[in-house]
């Protein structure tokens, strides 16, 4: 550019594919892949851990874990990611969604209220984790191996 040449400014802008809540979450669970995937595995589990979400099921990858396309409260998709390591299984937890408008289509939500949806929904990932975590290591002695 020459002297006195402007410089065009682009507006920043969020992609239109990405969505305004993402959480991602890891959790250590001291269980075989499969005992986990069977706990996400059960349709009426879901209602309790996601009572505002209704989710279908888009691929079921057995014990590697599960992703739901999400409707209700947010719209978008999630999963749990099962990976074995070491005596056990990492929860991987992802939800990428926006709130849902009036018409059910997403509505990406504004910085805050995107950022404490944010919040809400990674303190819940983190206490299903743990009640999986506590019901299912219920009985094992820390070093021992899984039950």
């Amino acid at each position: 550019m020459g002297r006195g040449a402007r410089c065009p400014i682009r507006p920043l802008r969020q992609a239109a594919d990405v969505a305004s809540v993402d959480v991602v979450d890891e959790t250590f669970l001291a269980v075989p892949p499969a005992v986990l995937a069977a706990e996400f595995a059960v349709p009426a589990h879901w209602a309790g851990w996601w009572p505002d979400l209704r989710l279908e099921v888009d691929t079921d990858r057995g014990d590697q874990g599960i992703r739901w396309t999400v409707r209700g409260a947010l719209v978008g998709s999630m999963e749990v990611w099962l990976e074995p390591v070491l005596d056990g299984t990492v929860l991987h937890y992802f939800l990428r969604a926006d709130p849902a408008g009036p018409d059910g289509r997403p509505a990406p939500a504004a910085p805050r209220r995107a950022a404490a949806e944010a919040r809400r929904r990674q303190r819940a990932a983190k206490g299903i984790a743990f009640a999986c975590k506590d019901r299912l290591e219920a009985g094992r002695a820390p070093g021992e191996p899984p039950a």
